[in-house]
């Protein structure tokens, strides 16, 4: 077996498959992107082994670990020819220890050339939380609920712009509302681990773009180090009509189940005041939805500004925009970057 550092081990996966060798549990918290899980053991085992580790000692252990794995290893040779794609492996578990160690074993004896991951996940995570202080032209693109930043965003990405995708990894849109419509949200720390599949591909000499975020989208957070990034950096204020924003949220969201809508409203109600979460409901179910959309922006509006006005307002750069019939937003705003100095 071959122990390789993280740097290595990720340039090598592109093409290698890679086997995650911790419990189902581990795996579900946060894992590589398109690593696949051959557990050594189960949630269970992996409990029975550990207390017997901290009560006993570590030969005790090896021992109940040799008793559980035995009867396993015919099923676990199978199940790796039945997902490494070609001869050689990467393996990894927590620490780079026994669990690789042993799995290592099996997959040599199956006829793979293995290599493992010294320092296991838990270097992997290390790694990539570094990762968030390169040096880099972040140029964080804002605005007011409905402005239209994320169809913005994918219209720089079509152009061949770098856009780091935050909401799309999250799976939410970042308000009340922002679930709807959207896939089960990653743990924080799968999350993590996918905005640095993308961040990785990133040529940091150029800009990359993103979206003005709260610390949380939902209910995962960003990475302290490019949150604090996010905050200190400059901001293209999209500056758009509230008429036009609110075309776009009657558009974006009307079409969702009424009783999920109303949930949506009651959520902020303590924040949106206790008459205009009562005028919006009812405008909700009269299917009034400009008006639903007019009485939640007088909310979001007053907390973005806020958020915004905390920031260094040399730094605010405020340009009046209209997405929607703008076809040359993208320009617009790349020429606007030019003339900002960063």
């Amino acid at each position: 077996m071959e122990y390789i550092e993280t740097a290595e081990f990720l340039s090598s996966k592109k093409n290698t498959t890679v086997i995650d060798v911790r419990s189902p549990s581990e795996f579900r918290q946060g894992h590589m992107p398109g690593a696949e899980n051959i557990p050594l053991f189960d949630d269970e085992e992996r409990k029975i082994v550990g207390t017997l580790y901290k009560q006993t000692g570590r030969n005790a252990a090896i021992l109940k670990g040799l008793e559980l794995v035995g009867p396993k290893m015919k099923q676990i040779i199978l199940d790796a020819r039945a997902k490494i794609k070609d001869h050689t492996v990467l393996v990894y578990c927590w620490r780079g220890g026994l669990r690789s160690k042993n799995m290592g074993f099996l997959f040599e004896t199956a006829g793979y050339q293995v290599k493992v991951l010294e320092g296991g996940y838990k270097a992997y995570r290390h790694f990539i939380r570094k990762s968030w202080e390169i040096k880099s032209k972040l140029i964080v693109l804002g605005g007011k609920t409905g402005s239209g930043k994320s169809e913005v965003l994918q219209k720089l990405k079509r152009a061949g712009e770098q856009v780091l995708e935050l909401e799309e990894m999250a799976h939410h849109r970042g308000s009340a509302f922002g679930d709807l419509g959207q896939p089960t949200q990653p743990t924080t720390e799968q999350f993590e681990n996918d905005l640095y599949e993308q961040w990785q591909l990133f040529d940091f000499n150029k800009p990359i773009w993103l979206e003005d975020e709260s610390k949380s989208i939902g209910r995962v957070s960003l990475p302290d180090p490019l949150f604090f990034r996010i905050r200190a950096t400059n901001v293209l204020f999209m500056d758009v009509d509230k008429a036009e924003r609110i075309n776009r949220l009657v558009k974006d969201y009307a079409t969702f189940d009424t009783e999920k809508l109303e949930a949506a409203i009651h959520r902020i109600a303590k924040r949106l005041g206790g008459l205009n979460e009562k005028n919006a409901v009812k405008a909700l179910y009269d299917k009034d939805f400009e008006t639903v959309a007019d009485l939640l922006l007088t909310y979001y509006d007053k907390a973005y500004l806020k958020g915004l006005g905390m920031r260094d307002q040399k730094k605010v750069h405020h340009l009046p925009c209209s997405p929607a019939s703008d076809q040359n937003i993208v320009e617009y705003l790349k020429q606007s970057v030019v003339d900002i100095q960063f």
